[in-house]
């Protein structure tokens, strides 16, 4: 009885996982008008945290300050004040504070934006449960 070859692909390896996940993160992203978030860990209060800041975009699609109108720098600091901190103790408290909150506006206004913190919100809680540093994509 001849053999029928296995038509199953073998699961993607660790590295062929980072390796998609890489080039994904180089796409074209349109940037969010109602702002960005800068994600970072509060170990000792166990929380994840989000400050929230405005921005303008600009006829070439650069984030820029709303007050100066220059172009947000895309390495280093930029000394500007948040017009909101969420936190949150899992992804998905901190999810619902800024989408699902009555009193507040949601600040997101593009779907794959979203999209997007959800998975760092993740990630982010991911290195805290485990105690690892957590850099934002």
């Amino acid at each position: 009885m001849p053999m029928t070859p296995n038509l199953t692909p073998d699961p993607p390896t660790e590295a062929d996982l980072t390796a998609l996940d890489n080039k994904l993160s180089k796409r074209f992203i349109k940037l969010d008008p109602g702002g960005y978030f800068l994600i970072y860990l509060d170990r000792d209060q166990g929380l994840i945290c989000a400050k929230h800041f405005t921005n303008t975009i600009n006829e070439k699609g650069l984030a820029c300050d709303p007050d100066t109108g220059q172009p947000l720098p895309t390495r280093g600091g930029v000394n500007r004040q948040e017009t909101r901190l969420y936190t949150g103790r899992t992804a998905k408290e901190l999810c619902i504070a800024i989408f699902e909150n009555p009193d507040m506006p949601c600040p997101i206004h593009y779907l794959d934006h979203a999209a997007y913190l959800g998975r760092e919100f993740v990630r982010a809680e991911i290195a805290l449960i485990n105690n690892q540093d957590y850099v934002q994509d």
